[in-house]
């Protein structure tokens, strides 16, 4: 991958893209949920990642760090259920691994995300092959070595192999075997972040 030097510009253009993404296919992950959760992962997410883009509207912070820890903090206080906490601790952690270095490169910035997934499953207790947001995230960093497009393609293909699963956390899990043969919405909207984040670094 190469060593790109990444700025504040870039994490607000990778989460307004997010941001994006999420709206356009709100009813999808609304509906994926209506199937093994609440029905709300798409209106929820949709709503927090609103908040973000306002926030990064107004005053973005200057590092993209920071960017990342308002964008998590945001989250935490706008979207319900478990997928505030846990794509809060994803962004806040990643952002303070960067630290206040006003730009990261490519390779800082996969470490840090690394730093960010480990957070999500150690809060959720989950581990990747239990159908959650984890059967995205982890092989979207791992290919997040080679590119942005490797990790988009990765989470994207990490998010479908959730289909044939059984949960074993989350909401899903009660479902038993009834939860095979749906996607996990989570494991979706991951992808969709790491979509998005394909889509800044053009």
């Amino acid at each position: 991958m190469s060593d790109a030097v990444l700025d504040a510009r870039f994490a607000v253009r990778w989460l307004t893209a997010a941001a994006a993404l999420i709206d356009r296919d709100a009813d999808r992950l609304t509906e994926l949920d209506s199937a093994i959760g609440d029905a709300d992962h798409g209106s929820n997410m949709r709503r927090g990642f609103a908040g973000v883009v306002a926030i990064l509207e107004g005053a973005p912070p200057g590092t993209p760090g920071a960017v990342l820890i308002a964008a998590g903090r945001e989250l935490i206080s706008k979207v319900g259920g478990a997928s505030g906490p846990l794509y809060g601790t994803l962004l806040r952690r990643t952002g303070k691994s960067l630290g206040d270095a006003p730009q990261v490169t490519a390779g800082e910035l996969r470490s840090a995300l690394d730093t960010g997934v480990k957070a999500v499953q150690e809060l959720g207790g989950s581990a990747p092959g239990d159908k959650t947001m984890l059967d995205a995230l982890v092989p979207a960093v791992e290919a997040l070595g080679t590119s942005f497009d490797a990790a988009a393609e990765a989470a994207e293909e990490g998010a479908r192999a959730t289909v044939p699963l059984l949960a074993r956390k989350g909401r899903a899990s009660y479902l038993g075997e009834r939860s095979i043969g749906h996607q996990d919405p989570g494991a979706t909207s991951s992808a969709l972040l790491f979509a998005a984040l394909a889509e800044a670094a053009r």
